[in-house]
């Protein structure tokens, strides 16, 4: 490849060598947690107030050891009770859903009953004036204003 100069630029297209693509690593530091904290996140855990993911990403702990904590501190377990685990995401969007429906249905109502209020408007007008308002399934056009049919070739 050339560079702007006209000159043959070697580290443009060139692949990387394999010790460039090297990640430095640092080893990773063996943490000890007490009983308490372990205690207390499993409880936070069963009364559905933190995530397990939450745990593995707040405190850097794989989901493995959460997992362990608790077997070994669950209270529901030793009672041999299961916890349903529910995504509380599903249970919002459930929620959401459930209150979208209340208000179409609110909107539908009141959609009906403007529908009413027109249809009982056009009957009060039909009689009063005397006219066919409604449109009739079926039924003739009735003689209107302006130019009909002057479009239309007899022949």
């Amino acid at each position: 490849m050339t560079d702007f100069k006209g000159k043959f630029n070697s580290k443009i297209g060139t692949m990387a060598k394999p010790e460039q693509l090297k990640i430095q690593q640092t080893p990773r530091q063996n943490r000890y947690f007490s009983e308490g904290f372990k205690r207390q996140r499993v409880e936070e855990i069963e009364k559905n107030i933190v995530k397990i993911s939450e745990i593995c990403r707040e405190y850097q702990v794989s989901d493995t050891a959460v997992y362990n904590w608790i077997y070994k501190y669950s209270r529901m377990r030793k009672k041999s009770i299961r916890q349903v685990v529910e995504a509380e995401s599903d249970t919002r969007k459930l929620l959401q859903l459930k209150e979208r429906i209340k208000e179409l249905e609110r909107i539908v109502g009141q959609k009906q009953i403007l529908i009413d209020f027109q249809d009982k408007m056009i009957d009060i007008a039909e009689e009063e004036y005397k006219v066919d308002i409604k449109k009739k399934l079926g039924s003739k056009l009735s003689a209107g204003f302006g130019k009909t049919g002057s479009n239309t070739i007899t022949e």
